[in-house]
């Protein structure tokens, strides 16, 4: 075997870094390139929006990730182009990039079905950058809604309006969150308004919420949204979004924070690969997660258009990117060493998992449904597991802790005005 063999993995997500680790002790140079210089943990990113974490509980550099993997480099730019032909990268610094093996990890960014118009005033949430403008977007909706006079009634109420667009995990997490925020702040520390004063709407196109989940726990969810104060409204189509208001049916509603939580798209791995990407911009790949007629490309996490044997999508969840990028390095590995490689990419499915606030969260374990405080306990337990080191892991459940005892987000800060 020669270390001539460069691999060079795109994207710093969770599929991309496992593929690192996984091919950490093999005779291969790595480089992976990200545009960002850390890993962010981006389920809990509505926390960071949410005054509930601040943002280096959730991300850390990937230098030091990959700190004690010798053979593994870390590349700050932005992949804009695939020669497959001449087998590399092209780069946003003009420079391009060899490899022999390419993983494609990328992710996904914000979808608006073709009214991209609505991103500037109905904000999705991906980056750390997104989270601490949506935080504060929050906040100073509450400071001004304090301070002005009685009689601003229209604009008063405006103010203390909070529309979240899309019933899906990541809506309905921070419809919850927004609503535990915005209540136990009032109550602690503003004089001149009141919870009553608060309206956090939550608008789902379909009839239910989460419809991955059975029917049950969309309905518990519900409920328990309904009990914080969240007023759920399904069969909601959105016609329009403007500055600090949405239109939903004929219906407008005036409100100065907007969240678009609705809809995902991959990134442009489609365009640069030369293929025809499905409804969702994901490139479709072979069962062993390679592009046809490339098995020198591989492509993973949300933008891979993978199929399970019963054909079934494989969902766009952390677990399933970081179960891919193990297994394409098993992969690269077995051929390596002239060995087999393994069978088709399976995913294991450990369950769905979804909050809705303190002591609140949903699960689907398949033939068993959770709720309540031991689904809440369930799921915080996970997001822990699955944080990138330690120092994250001790940071958040310290918080977590803090939080629940004391009702405080002690990240309530307005920063960037």
């Amino acid at each position: 075997m020669s270390a001539d063999h460069h691999v060079v993995i795109v994207g710093a997500g969770f599929g991309g870094l496992a593929a690192a680790a996984g091919l950490a002790k093999e005779d291969v140079r790595i480089t992976i390139v990200d545009r960002q210089n850390h890993h962010l943990f981006q389920p809990l990113l509505y926390q960071v929006a949410t005054a509930g974490l601040s943002p280096a509980d959730i991300a850390a550099p990937i230098r030091t990730i990959v700190k004690d993997q010798p053979a593994t480099g870390v590349l700050l730019d932005e992949v804009v182009g695939v020669d497959a032909a001449a087998k590399c990268v092209k780069l946003s610094s003009g420079a391009t990039l060899g490899y022999d093996t390419l993983i494609i990890a990328t992710g996904a960014r914000h979808s608006y079905f073709g009214k991209d118009e609505w991103e500037k005033f109905a904000p999705g949430i991906k980056t750390i950058d997104d989270a601490v403008r949506v935080r504060r977007q929050v906040l100073l909706a509450m400071e001004r809604a304090e301070t002005m006079r009685q009689e601003n009634i229209t604009e008063r109420q405006e103010y203390l309006t909070f529309v979240i667009i899309g019933g899906g995990p990541t809506g309905v997490e921070m419809a919850g969150a927004i609503a535990e925020l915005t209540r136990h702040a009032v109550a602690m520390d503003f004089r001149h308004i009141t919870a009553k004063c608060l309206r956090v709407i939550l608008i789902e196109a379909g009839q239910r919420l989460l419809p991955p989940f059975p029917p049950d726990l969309s309905e518990a969810a519900k409920r328990s949204l309904e009990q914080l104060g969240v007023e759920v409204r399904l069969n909601g189509r959105v016609t329009g979004i403007e500055a600090n208001a949405v239109t939903v049916g004929d219906d407008r509603i005036q409100a100065a924070t907007i969240v678009w939580a609705a809809g995902v798209q991959a990134s442009p791995a489609a365009s640069w690969l030369g293929v025809a990407g499905d409804r969702s911009g994901r490139v479709p790949v072979q069962a062993d997660l390679t592009l046809a007629g490339h098995p020198d490309i591989f492509v993973i996490g949300d933008t891979a258009a993978a199929m399970r044997p019963d054909g079934r999508p494989v969902p766009g969840v952390a677990p399933a990117a970081k179960q891919q990028g193990e297994y394409v390095a098993r992969v690269v590995a077995a051929r390596r060493r002239g060995r087999t490689a393994p069978p088709s990419f399976v995913y294991k499915d450990y369950g769905n998992l979804a909050t809705i606030g303190r002591k609140r969260a949903v699960i689907d374990f398949g033939r068993t449904h959770l709720t309540g405080f031991p689904a809440w306990l369930i799921w915080s337990t996970a997001h822990l597991y699955f944080l990138v080191n330690f120092r994250n892991r001790l940071a958040v459940g310290w918080t977590w802790l803090w939080n629940y005892l004391t009702f405080e987000r002690g990240v309530r800060l307005i920063t960037g005005l």
